[in-house]
């Protein structure tokens, strides 16, 4: 049975989801259970293309992104992939109306495969808006059921959300961007390392963002709410630890979230949605 197989596909993603990612997965379960496998889809799509483009250097990347690009049209045209990461996302992509986003997502991580420094403001937020931002309008037209006027309503405060995500990563990951991948995607670094200026200047620009981004999560719908905020109050926090650090620990360590931290977070989330102070 079709169904059968869809079910599978989705359980597919969501172990994708669990075996890359316990903070997002954590986020996910606090969504309604209606929307979980959608975003479990979304996540697993993404996910696979991220890593041929940053992990997979021992074999033919660019051969690999091609094959699974292509694979991913056939899998929208046919409606069934036998990649169970790609049959379930093409049902998302469908009811979801997301083929624009998907194609300014792979855009830029075909640019992963060459690109190695993003030396203008432009280049820098055009990278960020198909890498990330995108990501989180393809949640957010989950998160509304296709609502178009809420949809639009919070476009905006997503994509904030989504840059204020992806500038931290591009923070804690700088260390292994530069060294391992190559990739510098801050402009105002001073060749190539992080500088106090640099560094206040890139802080203040991502707690602009997360600013901004606040203000929408407050107006999601109840099925996405709590799961977004728990993600926002995470990635803020870590944003704080990397505030607190000196630009050498920055770049040359990796700073994170200890999971004793994680669950503290978890619950101060729960407890503010369930006052309803978020």
């Amino acid at each position: 049975m079709k169904k059968l197989f869809d079910t599978s596909s989705y359980d597919c993603s969501k172990l994708v989801t669990k075996t890359y990612s316990t903070s997002f997965s954590m986020g996910i379960k606090l969504f309604s259970p209606k929307i979980r496998p959608a975003i479990y889809a979304i996540y697993g799509f993404v996910r696979y293309a991220d890593e041929i483009v940053d992990t997979f250097h021992d074999y033919q990347q660019k051969t690999l992104f091609d094959e699974f690009e292509q694979d991913y049209y056939k899998a929208v045209e046919r409606k069934i992939s036998l990649n169970p990461i790609l049959n379930a996302f093409q049902e998302i992509v469908h009811k979801y109306d997301l083929k624009v986003y998907v194609q300014d997502f792979m855009d830029r991580m075909r640019m992963d495969l060459d690109k190695k420094e993003y030396t203008s403001k432009e280049e820098y937020e055009n990278y960020i808006y198909g890498s990330a931002d995108v990501v989180g309008l393809m949640c957010l037209r989950v998160f509304v059921n296709n609502d178009e006027k809420k949809y639009n309503e919070l476009k905006g405060y997503a994509m904030r959300l989504g840059s204020a995500f992806q500038k931290v990563n591009f923070l804690r990951d700088i260390r292994q961007d530069n060294e391992d991948l190559g990739r510098s995607y801050f402009p105002n670094l001073v060749n190539g390392e992080l500088t106090e200026q640099s560094k206040a200047e890139i802080l203040l620009d991502i707690e602009s963002d997360f600013a901004e981004a606040y203000k929408g999560i407050v107006l999601l719908p109840l099925e996405g709410k709590l799961g977004v905020y728990l993600a926002y109050r995470y990635y803020l926090r870590l944003l704080q630890k990397i505030k607190r650090a000196d630009c050498n620990k920055i770049m040359n360590g990796r700073i994170r979230i200890s999971n004793s931290l994680k669950l503290v977070l978890l619950t101060k989330a729960v407890v503010r949605y369930r006052l309803n102070v978020i």
